[in-house]
């Protein structure tokens, strides 16, 4: 978990560089601040589980197992990129690997995150869904609508609101009623839920793992509220700290590091030395580095891309595909 933390603070360091040279334009909202809910909530998955999340979305790929190569060239808007240059920043995309965006409108991923979890129990399998998603979200008709229908149906779907305070430039205090956002998974019978500190890895990985065993065995989805802090901005157009959050605020939040939190823990256990981690982060930094030098070669798309992947070149229908047509 710690070099899939590491991973997503370079490589993201590494994104807000080249988006300041110019090498990446539109949308970026980086993660720098909450590396421990991508990593230890994805950690608690298996290989053939699902994981859906917002726009912040760039360690989330990392973490599930998406290249830095492709996620790279993605935000570069090239063609080698995971989406063909088409997503960019906010859409991350890889079967592969089930994971299933990366999704720019807020809140509507929800009721996705619900379908998948429906397609698994009509299936049969004993996969889970894991859906993150921000503070914001939880005052928004989409949270009820996929809350209601997740514990009607008892569907394995296992949501993580990543709460950082702030809707963009909003405290979450100015504008929810119940600001103890897993309280509000009580007005859906079935549904379980807690408060975790989203600082502390390990206790994110308890608690989703925890989750996951009920979602398998039972069948019913949980709710996970997850405290967390970003230190930067909103997105890449906002300010670290101005208007709505001071230096100081800022400041106290980053002795909280949950990088730092880690690395302290496991050498202080003899996990792990200095040395280890050192060497893991020149790892890590080269991986970055490499990606950057593949999204640079990339070629652009070209105009013909336009008219790629807007229709299905087939469809197969029905479980087992029978009723097909090209």
């Amino acid at each position: 978990m710690l070099r899939a933390m590491l991973l997503s603070r370079r490589f993201e360091e590494k994104t807000a560089e080249s988006y300041q040279v110019g090498k990446i334009g539109g949308f970026c909202h980086l993660y720098i601040g909450q590396e421990a809910v991508a990593a230890g909530a994805i950690g608690a998955l298996g290989e053939d589980d699902y994981v859906i999340t917002a726009y912040r979305d760039h360690a989330q790929a990392l973490v599930r197992g998406m290249s830095a190569r492709s996620v790279m060239a993605e935000l570069y808007g090239r063609i080698d990129g995971c989406s063909r240059g088409a997503g960019g920043s906010m859409h991350m995309f890889d079967k592969s690997v089930n994971f299933m965006g990366g999704h720019g409108i807020v809140g509507t991923h929800l009721p996705l995150a619900a379908g998948v979890g429906y397609s698994i129990r009509y299936r049969r399998t004993d996969q889970v869904v894991l859906c993150f998603f921000g503070d914001s979200v939880v005052n928004g008709g989409p949270f009820h609508e996929a809350f209601n229908m997740t514990a009607k149906w008892e569907l394995p779907v296992i949501y993580v609101v990543e709460n950082n305070s702030y809707g963009m430039g909003t405290d979450i205090d100015r504008v929810a009623a119940v600001d103890q956002l897993f309280t509000r998974a009580c007005a859906y019978e079935g549904k379980r839920a807690e408060q975790v500190d989203g600082q502390d890895v390990l206790a994110v990985h308890a608690a989703v793992e925890r989750a996951v065993i009920r979602a398998r065995t039972e069948k019913r989805p949980t709710f996970i509220e997850a405290q967390t802090y970003r230190y930067l901005g909103h997105s890449m157009s906002d300010p670290a700290h101005g208007v709505y959050r001071s230096r100081e605020e800022v400041a106290e939040e980053r002795e909280r590091d949950p990088i730092n939190t880690f690395v302290e823990r496991l050498t202080e256990a003899g996990v792990l030395t200095d040395d280890d981690v050192e060497e893991m982060d020149r790892e890590v930094i080269a991986e970055v580095e490499d990606a950057a030098e593949f999204a640079d070669a990339s070629p652009v798309p070209g105009p013909e891309e336009i008219y790629a992947h807007v229709y299905s070149d087939e469809y197969r229908g029905g479980p087992d595909g029978r009723d097909a047509w090209r």
